[in-house]
């Protein structure tokens, strides 16, 4: 969705369409056939059907209310005013209601592959942006133990949202907020205490509401091999903070370098401790209340969240004295935005969707636009192995780590399956398939064209044949139904690149990807790309190698390899 004069941000086929839509609004408006005000929001959107032409606009239908118009004499109104200069549309048809359908010329299509040689590696970026300060908040796991398969995907989404935002001109900074204060962390500390406790051979029995998993007793072994027993007889108070400190330092380098292996590296990774550095969060809390946006009630302090939409006020002091998560949150996003970002985004698990009406109030009490912060919801994970599922507590301590993950599908596989489906939605994750070298795989399909084309490339180097410039490329030679739907979605992948941008959803390049690849296999098993005809040979040649780059480039957003061999 664009209005009028936002239109030199993006390039891409749609971006024409819709200079041409916005220009046909502006001359009917000039000659006085439709009072349309400019600054009216124009959608252009890829049809479901091929039949309904290239691209669909419904903005008579949009127009139609406040102009008090029947839809289809506003869209031939649109149609008979549009102005194409450049040729690009073979022709407008009115459809149903008063969609407008519009069909692109088919040989201008391939007239515009030229970019795709012209950008290289920065095709499919764009000028979005502009600058635009913005800051991806995800994964921040409480350092309480290693990263399961749940926070993978938060992982990946998070990742790859900061790597579309970047393609689309964003100045981009990923955070990692550490909850190191609180319960939780003593919690740990304790966990660990008694489990040193039972390796120097003390007879005691860890508590329930510790932590559970192995992993507490490799800490606690490593701190006895370390200390010895120096801390068996001091008093409890005085060893759990170290023993909190210690474990929850180990378990963060432990986070960091999982990520690492998993291709996720942070900007900066944000103690929560900093907010409790000279009062801040106190000192805020002070400042809302005396702008009437905290009130006291028998001895607890409440955030009039129901000011800004919110269904109930909620808590920000207990009666013990004691701020609530939200409290720190409030003072960790005004942290964020003091910092210089324009947008903040968070990734959070679905299970918090009733955590962003109160978010999004606080930062309006800080004198914020509520728009300044979007929340992406990461759904929660079905393990499976061969579609059977996997078992799995983390109350007991028995959970499949981001690592175990990773170490048996490997990172491209692993990536690439988190983003099959939308963020939002449950995803089965099968182990299994997602180690075939197989087309049940989706990532091995798509690395597979990748490879597919490297060999051509080399098979035809081996001839003598290389892939021209666009220039000398006779284009006019593509004329297959395959060709001209592989064109179609090279110059579509800007699009989509921009759309995964606006919209946070990264899976569209997934999506993109698959059909893209599936599109070229049904064309490589029927056509020889390297063949007698020289001139055919040139023209497929370049074809394949555009392809190959939008693989690639798509690929990298994804942070997934482009193996030239498989």
């Amino acid at each position: 969705m664009f209005l009028f004069g936002d239109l030199n941000t993006v390039g891409g086929m749609k971006r024409e369409i819709e200079r041409l839509l916005l220009g046909a609004l502006e001359g009917a408006r000039r000659r006085g056939l439709l009072a349309w005000e400019t600054g009216t929001a124009v959608e252009v959107e890829v049809p479901r059907e091929e039949k309904h032409g290239d691209y669909a606009s419904n903005i008579a239908l949009v127009l139609a209310s406040r102009l008090k118009e029947r839809p289809r004499r506003i869209a031939e109104i649109v149609r008979d005013c549009l102005d194409d200069p450049g040729r690009i549309l073979d022709r407008v048809e009115i459809a149903g209601p008063g969609f407008l359908n519009f069909f692109i010329r088919e040989s201008y299509w391939s007239e515009r592959l030229g970019v795709v040689e012209e950008e290289g590696d920065d095709y499919g970026s764009c000028d979005l942006g502009r600058g635009k300060k913005i800051q991806v908040e995800f994964v921040s796991a409480n350092p309480t133990g290693p990263l399961h398969i749940g926070h993978a995907r938060g992982a990946v989404v998070g990742d790859v949202i900061a790597r579309c935002l970047a393609a689309a001109g964003y100045e981009v900074q990923r955070e990692y907020y550490i909850n190191d204060a609180g319960n939780q962390m003593a919690n740990l500390g304790r966990s660990v205490y008694y489990r040193y406790l039972q390796a120097a051979g003390r007879d005691v029995s860890l508590p329930e509401n510790c932590y559970q998993g192995d992993y507490i007793k490799d800490l606690a072994a490593a701190l006895l091999k370390r200390d010895g027993t120096v801390h068996l007889d001091r008093p409890e108070e005085e060893v759990i903070p170290l023993f909190s400190d210690y474990a929850g330092g180990e378990i963060l380098a432990g986070i960091k370098e999982d990520l690492r292996a998993f291709g996720v590296v942070f900007d900066r990774y944000f103690s929560e401790k900093e907010l409790y550095r000279d009062d801040t969060v106190g000192k805020l809390l002070a400042e809302l209340e005396e702008r009437g946006f905290i009130y006291r009630e028998d001895g607890t302090r409440w955030f009039r969240t129901t000011a800004f939409g919110d269904e109930k006020d909620r808590v920000v002091v207990r009666q013990n004295g004691e701020p609530t998560y939200f409290a720190a949150d409030i003072a960790y996003h005004r942290n964020k935005f003091q910092r210089g970002f324009d947008e903040v985004i968070d990734i959070w698990g679905a299970d918090h969707h009733g955590y962003i009406a109160r978010m999004q109030a606080g930062i309006q009490a800080l004198g914020y636009p509520k728009e300044a912060l979007r929340v992406v919801l990461v759904q929660l994970v079905n393990l499976l192995r061969d579609g059977r599922p996997v078992a799995m507590s983390t109350r007991a301590g028995e959970f499949v780590t981001l690592r175990e993950v990773v170490d048996e599908v490997g990172r491209d596989a692993a990536r690439y399956n988190f983003l099959m489906r939308r963020s939002d939605s449950h995803l089965d994750f099968d182990l299994e398939v997602a180690k075939r070298q197989s087309n049940d795989n989706p990532v091995y399909y798509v690395q597979y064209a990748h490879a597919r084309i490297a060999s051509i490339l080399r098979t035809a180097a081996q001839k003598g044949f290389t892939v021209p410039a666009f220039r000398e490329t006779p284009r006019h030679l593509l004329t297959l139904p395959e060709e001209i739907a592989l064109i179609k979605a090279i110059l579509h992948y800007p699009e989509i690149v921009e759309g995964a941008a606006r919209a946070l959803e990264p899976h569209r390049l997934t999506f993109f990807l698959n059909d893209l690849a599936a599109v070229f296999h049904s064309y490589y098993n029927k056509h020889k790309v390297v063949s007698e005809d020289a001139e055919l040979t040139k023209a497929r040649l370049f074809l394949v190698a555009a392809v190959r780059q939008v693989l690639r480039n798509a690929l990298g957003i994804l942070g997934v390899s482009t193996p030239d061999q498989m």
